[in-house]
């Protein structure tokens, strides 16, 4: 009997933003005005990218369409519209498909929210990261405290109620009171899930090349502690390592992309990752990625050999660690009977490691799951390399 595919999501990459922040390493450009960017240039060529991907992918259903960059809420409420339903044109969506947009808290956006949830926009995820003045200005970001309270008032007369906050922790001179602070700000304005990250240094970033002075361990420890006993006291439960949700509000994005589904990728820089089976009921997974410079990905349209800048094929081999690296971010875990059914190895091939890793606390008790313990949580890496371990 033949397996089937693992779901299918879309990723859209816009990858233009007002300043580059010293953190990010994302594949975002720097712009000097709103008038710069080339929408009608890139609605072509993302549509026409989509076309080519419908190709790959089949006639799969989209469980949820994510919008990231760069800053998407840049772009117009009509550029939306026509993509949105160019996407409808080419997929099937799936009946509660999860489309959402990464905004920015500044007033232009804000003045375009009632249009993102007409264009068909039903989620929006604001990246705040912080409420406090000393730490918006080391992190090379724009808008203010302020602004980010208005921003979610906005979105809420504009019809939108499922908002995701960004929030980052671990910032440059922060301590416990003040990450709380953040916190009981963020939850102030209700949020249907939040999205709660230690800053880290990335390769290629400002950050990397001048690092700031970061918490000590012994106060990113006690940050932890203390900000997820005050957010799951105020309802927002903890579904993966970074990410607190109201329930029936976990981001389908996020769950996609944990459990090692499929998802098409367009834009400048998109990633995308594609399984198919062969005609033993093998899983074949391929990662591919697009071309990263906005005006090479333009150039694209009239190149007959497409968008694509790189595939590569995921090795049967290295499958197992790869689905295991994304699962266990998830509290819950998977069943071991769905780690069996993506990496098409037995399971006794894991059986040895997990009885280690129990032993040692990284796993938590239970014979049908792979589902890391709170410590295993917290020592990813450690219980990663205990597992892959040959």
């Amino acid at each position: 009997m033949m397996l089937g595919l693992p779901s299918l999501a879309l990723y859209v990459h816009v990858p233009w933003c007002v300043r580059k922040c010293p953190y990010c390493d994302f594949n975002s450009h720097g712009i000097d005005s709103v008038q710069e960017l080339p929408e009608q240039a890139y609605l072509s060529a993302l549509l026409s990218d989509l076309d080519q991907e419908v190709i790959r992918a089949g006639s799969r259903k989209l469980i949820s369409v994510f919008i990231g960059g760069g800053t998407p809420s840049l772009m117009s409420p009509d550029f939306y519209r026509a993509l949105i339903k160019g996407i409808a044109q080419r997929f099937e969506l799936a009946f509660n498909c999860e489309i959402t947009l990464e905004a920015n808290p500044g007033t232009l956006e804000q003045g375009r929210f009632a249009g993102y949830r007409e264009s068909g926009i039903n989620r929006l995820s604001i990246g705040v990261q912080s409420f406090q003045p000393e730490q918006l200005k080391t992190l090379g970001r724009i808008h203010d405290g302020e602004q980010a309270h208005h921003a979610v008032a906005s979105a809420r007369r504009a019809g939108f109620d499922n908002l995701n906050l960004d929030l980052m922790h671990g910032l440059p001179q922060q301590d416990v009171a003040l990450a709380l602070d953040d916190i009981d700000q963020a939850l102030s304005l209700s949020p249907e899930h939040l999205s709660w990250y230690q800053l880290t240094l990335e390769p290629n970033t400002e950050f990397y090349s001048h690092p700031p002075a970061l918490p000590k361990d012994e106060i990113l420890w006690d940050i932890q502690d203390a900000g997820h006993i005050r957010l799951e006291a105020a309802g927002l439960t903890r579904y993966e390592i970074s990410a607190y949700a109201r329930s029936g509000r976990r981001s389908l994005h996020n769950l996609n992309y944990w459990q090692f589904g499929d998802y098409i990728g367009i834009g400048a820089g998109a990633h995308g990752k594609l399984s198919h089976r062969s005609e033993n009921g093998e899983l074949v997974v391929e990662r591919y990625w697009k071309s990263r410079q906005p005006q090479a990905y333009l150039r694209r349209r009239h190149d007959p050999r497409g968008f694509l800048a790189g595939s590569q094929r995921v090795d049967t081999s290295t499958l197992p660690l790869e689905f295991a690296m994304n699962a266990l971010r998830l509290v819950e875990g998977v069943s071991l009977d769905e780690w069996t059914r993506t990496s098409g190895r037995p399971l006794h091939e894991l059986n040895k490691k997990l009885v280690e890793a129990r032993k040692k606390g990284l796993l938590a008790d239970d014979p049908f799951r792979l589902q890391a313990s709170p410590q295993g949580l917290l020592f990813l890496n450690d219980l990663l390399a205990l597992i892959s371990d040959s």
